[in-house]
């Protein structure tokens, strides 16, 4: 019998050792997983009690928007998957082509890409409009990644950052011309992020800052920014604006904080924010999204989410130092600033404290090209933690 009990082989299922500990299957972070599965069940509330007043108005099913949000996910999470499973250096060997692909896209779409608000922002490929402008943010920080982590030091040199700029530069033009602010920021904010820790000295991260703002100023001296754009910066700076032209922009910035404060301590109840209900705050499912998280779940909803924001830049964080090879450390580094940068920038539009940006506030907002790239954001990041004992 004891014979029998020393021979058994282990069984299959989580307990299942046969495997290596170095095998990528045993080592997903899933923390990770969770914290990111949090927000985006909690983004599914969310967008069904900002969609549902309008629906209801309108004679229309008040779970349209929900549960396309639950397909977009559903196809995010396969995304993920195979993301995950592929080795991120075998990516690294197609961004050249992911990154060509892209550029073409951005180009496409400034052609025949549908127009909405002036900008011509997605392919309308019936119900579904497909942004190239959030997967550029996973392309150009592959390209970018890679090409940094090719080099044997560590510190970037001069030539190696003018070449830098034109990888990031070349698609964050594009996007910035559709025009689309946001995510043109959000590309640089990555480019300065992975740079920083590719060794770049901070002299040059003031040079990249410094020709940012030349560029702003150049975009709105030729016509490239927009004037409705412009009115996002004005609005910003003059928030209590009886002006004719601003009142759309500072109404709707007045109303979001409004409901954030409103919302007290522990908020007003689900379903029963009255702006929210009232239809007050337009685009709130997308931009506007944490508004309806104040106004119904107060400063304990906002905070939780806040918090499990943390626990995603802080895996990511965690991930990018115990990466062992430069790659996995500089993809970490892009896609933690990234997220931090762009929840930055929806949290403040909503709070009055950064202009109107049009960016989705990731893992929350409604949409699927958003959707889908944070997911692959994170599936790099996960390809990364998987094999970090090879």
């Amino acid at each position: 019998m004891s014979a029998v009990f020393r021979t058994r082989r282990p069984d299959s299922g989580l307990g299942n050792i046969k495997r290596g500990f170095a095998d990528p299957g045993r080592n997903i972070d899933w923390v990770l997983m969770a914290a990111t599965g949090a927000l985006s069940i909690i983004g599914l509330f969310l967008i069904f009690s900002a969609t549902r007043p309008r629906l209801i108005s309108n004679g229309l099913d008040p779970y349209q928007f929900v549960q396309r949000q639950v397909a977009f996910l559903i196809f995010a999470i396969l995304v993920m998957a195979a993301v995950m499973w592929v080795d991120y250096v075998q990516l690294r060997g197609s961004a050249q082509a992911l990154y060509a692909l892209t550029m073409f896209l951005l180009v496409m779409v400034l052609v025949v890409g549908g127009v909405k608000g002036g900008a011509r922002l997605s392919f309308d490929v019936g119900p579904i409009a497909v942004q190239p402008s959030e997967i550029a943010k996973v392309t150009t920080l592959l390209m970018l990644a890679g090409f940094l982590a090719d080099a044997d030091t560590a510190k970037v040199s001069y030539e190696r950052l003018i070449q830098s700029l034109f990888i990031v530069g070349a698609p964050a033009f594009l996007v910035l011309i559709e025009p689309d602010l946001g995510s043109a920021s959000v590309l640089v904010a990555c480019a300065m992020g992975v740079l920083l820790v590719a060794g770049a000295e901070l002299k040059y991260i003031a040079f990249i800052t410094a020709m940012g703002v030349i560029s702003a100023v150049a975009g709105v001296l030729s016509g490239v920014v927009k004037t409705y754009q412009l009115r996002r910066i004005t609005a910003f700076l003059r928030q209590n604006s009886d002006s004719a032209d601003l009142q759309n922009l500072v109404t709707q910035v007045r109303f979001a904080k409004r409901a954030v404060a409103t919302g007290g301590f522990f908020g007003q109840g689900y379903l029963q924010g009255p702006l929210t209900n009232g239809r007050f705050i337009p685009v709130q499912s997308t931009d506007f999204v944490f508004s309806a998280l104040g106004e119904q779940f107060g400063m304990v909803g906002c905070t939780v989410v806040l918090a499990l924001f943390g626990v995603v830049l802080w895996r990511v964080f965690r991930i990018a130092r115990m990466a062992t090879e430069r790659l996995g450390t500089l993809i970490c580094a892009g896609v933690f600033t990234m997220v931090l940068w762009q929840s930055f920038q929806n949290i403040g539009m909503t709070m009055g404290i950064t202009p109107v940006s049009g960016v989705p506030l990731p893992f929350l907002s409604y949409g699927g090209s958003h959707t889908v790239a944070f997911a692959m954001m994170i599936g790099l990041v996960q390809s990364v933690h998987m094999r970090r004992f090879r």
